[in-house]
């Protein structure tokens, strides 16, 4: 609990979750969005960091979740309107959906790819997963896009999740950034 924010802090589980989770969210974002640029003889490497962040971010993901389950967070400040609070909680569900599926899909059409994580690609590159599916070139297709699409919309929710901390850090002066900190 702070003086600014007295509804309580995060735990301090929840916090080191929370941070955890930045580098690998926004590399693994930063690398798809990048991956078409690069070179074709690099292109590999390149996929398997890409890879090997997107299964730590689902690890860490799933972590934080079970936490978040097992630690109740504070209570947003009475002061806040309940549709912004509404609107606060539909952010953090749809980024935990997000965070997990997001990988899991990247990790699918991997293997529907015929790349499993192996050999020349293997996690954290040297860590053999197993396969899951033989190469299915039309499966592999589709769950292409559904891991784009899921990419491309955590983009807005980050900026709204950062959006709503900074409009009541800056914009209202309350300690909702300091309850994570």
């Amino acid at each position: 609990m702070n003086e600014r924010h007295p509804d309580g802090d995060y735990s301090r589980g929840a916090k080191w979750f929370h941070w955890l989770t930045l580098p690998p969210l926004a590399l693994t974002l930063l690398s798809g969005l990048t991956i078409r640029f690069i070179a074709d003889d690099a292109k590999m490497a390149f996929y398997t960091v890409h890879e090997s962040l997107g299964l730590l971010l689902l690890v860490l993901s799933a972590a934080r979740l079970s936490w978040r389950l097992t630690h109740r967070p504070p209570q947003m400040a009475p002061a806040i309107p309940a549709l912004e609070q509404a609107g606060a909680n539909a952010v953090h569900a749809l980024l935990y959906v997000l965070l997990i599926v997001q990988p899991l899909l990247g990790f699918l059409t991997t293997n529907a790819y015929g790349f499993p994580q192996r050999d020349a690609t293997a996690f954290l590159g040297f860590i053999n997963l197993p396969t899951f599916m033989d190469a299915a070139p039309e499966l592999a297709g589709s769950l292409h896009w559904a891991h784009s699409l899921t990419g491309w919309l955590l983009i807005p929710l980050i900026a709204a999740h950062i959006a709503g901390v900074l409009r009541h850090h800056v914009g209202h002066g309350d300690g909702t950034l300091l309850r994570m900190l």
